[in-house]
């Protein structure tokens, strides 16, 4: 490392080897492990869950405990139910004296703090501005691996309540854990801030009061930064695009960054009025959250798609590959079943063109900066150094006064790029201004940095008033050194954290399962592997039995650890899914009607992998309803209850085996009602009386 002579305390530095602007008003405009000093500790670039901050030194657990042996319901004197939580301007003065704080017990007899798992459909956003904060918060229900981290499990209405609960946030390097009580503001009768589509539900509104108190107040929350959010919520590198000058390789980033769970979000320009809808449905000066990005087959060809969601939680995009598009009709039925969800839930697709056109930005965020692997044929890693530190005036010199000579009276930090392909981004820089916790409204300083060769050749990049500074780059084999530095005579504290690419393999790498949509894999690839299969287990005349699909499956299918761990596939369950999908009704598959088999396997596969995210091999009930959500199939409260006693175990946990033969049944089922009721013919029962019927019987 660099020697920095201007530190008024030690460097904090850790590294992690692979082996251990955006829109304002509601959106703001662009613009080997060690313990470490100041009482950081980390095991990688996120910080420490082990070894949380406790915000305003409040602990949790005592305090809980507290409140219940004295019998009293927690009341919060950091963020008192009062007007300064609210913030003095947020809402004229005699408006904000009508403001009632009210408990979830107050206003549901049988309150819950979560409802069948956490969605991003649980939220509509209130009247404050904070879809910059419910975008990223949008973004981080798909990811349970980020999601644990923020929202514990140890709290509920039903056990041990006293009126408090906590959330944990990463704040510059360290996680820190904010407790907050559960009196809610209501202006009116109605929310103030984030409301639950479910009544009596409150994750949403628990999780924004305590990101307005670590903020400082709710009216801190008013306009925001979605970059911001989502390094708050993941601890993890961000990076934002700007859409209106792209880079070329866009669609394979997307694609890239979906594949490997990253967290993602976009906002439209706030040049406008600031949400005002368009009449195509896009809302100005508003952040969405990106939810899904793939590649289709379209008509002849290949289609690159965009699925968004508005923190609204209704109003749409109603252009092409809208909900309701004429376009959906020349999409394979299998595919369109499993993407399309045509309800006013704030959630579309669109072309990767008209994303281009009508959101001005697009924020990518993840643990280290997985979507730029694309195209990249080899097994890479990223190797991460993380560095903090006092950058001081009188010592050092600002992008203003910058000289290559006087590099030697600035911090410096020295890094090296490995020798192998270049054409792939290999570098990202993150450069983050630390602010105080008891200074809610310190000032934002211009920040950049300089990236300096051996040959003391400097790139300048762009300073900008943002609290994070990050790009990425192609960087040829070398050593280097990135030198902070701000525009004002003024010290700040950083975090500077530099991410380099490395092609050397290891399991313990942070890529994660793909998700549950389709591959542009070439159609003769996916041919020959399922015609391979079905050969080696298929009878003289090309058919195979129940015995044999058994025998295939579980030998074939159950391979894989994570799939196995629930069970094998029984006689009787293959002889049910050989029902399912034998068209000639003669006990026998056909190799087209296996490959018909071949495919939903596989598809269930992926959205087994995506849902079971401690790879316990079992699905609960609430990520078994998002599974058959992932799938494009409707479902309510009763018949998941149903399945749930079907198909799973004592505890109603479903593994892969009793998975497949649910959700072949169910998309079966449903498609058969579909049919039925598209001819004309009278169906003298509903859809989920129909389901509920034949998933039970």
């Amino acid at each position: 490392m660099g020697v920095v002579p201007v530190c008024h305390f030690v460097d904090v530095v850790w590294r992690v080897t692979p082996e251990a602007s955006q829109e304002r008003g509601m959106m703001l405009a662009p613009g080997s492990a060690q313990t470490l000093e100041q009482g950081w500790q980390t095991t990688g670039t996120t910080g420490s869950l082990q070894n949380v901050k406790k915000f305003n030194n409040q602990d949790f657990s005592r305090l809980r405990a507290s409140c219940l042996s004295q019998g009293l319901l927690f009341e919060d004197a950091t963020f008192p139910a009062h007007v300064s939580s609210i913030g003095p301007n947020l809402l004229p003065e005699d408006t904000l004296r009508r403001i009632q704080w009210k408990r979830p017990t107050e206003l549901q007899r049988n309150p819950y703090l979560i409802v069948d798992g956490v969605s991003r459909f649980d939220i509509m956003q209130g009247e404050i501005g904070d879809c910059w904060m419910l975008a990223a918060l949008g973004s981080l229900t798909l990811r349970k691996q980020f999601l644990e981290n923020v929202l514990p499990k140890d709290q509920g209405f039903q056990d041990d309540y006293a009126g408090i609960f906590h959330f944990r946030f990463w704040q510059c390097g360290a996680w820190v854990d904010v407790v907050i009580d559960d009196r809610l503001p209501f202006l009116n009768g109605r929310y103030l801030s984030v409301q639950p589509r479910t009544s009596n539900e409150f994750w949403p509104s628990l999780l924004e009061k305590a990101y307005a108190k670590l903020r400082g107040s709710y009216q801190n929350l008013h306009g925001g930064y979605l970059s911001d959010a989502l390094v708050d919520l993941t601890g993890g590198v961000q990076v934002q695009f700007s859409l209106k000058d792209p880079p070329p390789d866009l669609e394979e980033i997307l694609k890239a960054a979906d594949k490997s769970n990253c967290l993602m979000g976009c906002s439209t320009s706030s040049q406008l009025k600031r949400n005002i809808e368009l009449r195509n449905g896009i809302v100005q000066g508003h952040a969405y959250t990106v939810t899904g990005a793939v590649k289709i087959r379209y008509k002849n060809g290949w289609k690159h798609i965009v699925r968004i969601w508005n923190p609204w939680g209704h109003g749409e995009w109603k252009g092409s590959w809208s909900d309701n598009s004429p376009q959906w009709d020349y999409v394979e039925p299998k595919y369109r079943e499993a993407l399309l969800r045509n309800k006013d839930d704030g959630e579309f697709w669109m072309s990767c063109k008209n994303f281009q056109e009508q959101f001005s930005h697009l924020y990518i965020c993840n643990r280290t900066p997985t979507f730029l692997d694309f195209g990249d044929q080899h097994s890479t890693v990223w190797s991460v150094d993380g560095h903090s530190n006092l950058w001081s005036p009188g010592l050092a010199t600002g992008r203003n006064k910058y000289f290559p000579g006087s590099i030697s009276t600035n911090p410096q930090y020295f890094f090296k790029v490995p020798d192998y392909d270049p054409k792939t981004y290999n570098v990202v820089i993150s450069l983050m201004q630390k602010h105080s916790e008891d200074i809610q409204d310190a000032k934002t300083l211009k920040i950049g940095f300089f990236i300096t060769t051996e040959n003391s050749k400097v790139l300048e990049q762009n300073f900008s008033l943002t609290r994070d500074v990050t790009n990425y780059f192609i960087l040829s084999p070398g050593t280097y050194a990135v030198v902070p530095a701000t525009t004002e005579d003024q010290e700040f504290e950083f975090l500077l954290r530099i991410f380099v690419k490395n092609q050397d393999y290891n399991e313990n790498s942070n890529s994660l399962p793909s998700q549950a949509l389709p591959v542009d894999e070439p159609r003769q690839n996916q041919d020959s592997s399922y015609k391979a299969v079905f050969l080696r287990y298929a009878n003289q005349d090309s058919t195979i039995d129940a015995l044999q699909l058994q025998q295939l499956l579980n030998e074939v299918i159950l391979q894989d650890e994570m799939t196995s761990l629930g069970g094998r596939f029984s006689f009787d369950s293959c002889r049910g899914i050989l029902a399912l999908m034998d068209l000639n009704s003669n006990g026998r598959l056909t190799l087209q009607e296996f490959g018909s088999l071949w495919r939903s396997l596989t598809k269930y596969m992926d959205i087994f992998s995506k849902e079971d995210r401690n790879h316990s091999g079992f699905l609960d009930v609430s990520e078994l309803k998002s599974a058959i959500q992932t799938a494009g199939l409707a479902t309510n409260e009763q018949l998941l209850h149903l399945m749930a006693l079907r198909y799973g175990d004592a505890g109603r946990r479903i593994g892969f085996s009793d998975f497949v033969c649910c959700m072949l049944r169910l998309e079966t089922m449903t498609r058969a009602f579909q049919n039925l009721a598209g001819d004309g013919s009278q169906i003298l029962m509903t859809a989920m009386e129909w389901l509920t019927l034949v998933m039970y019987t």
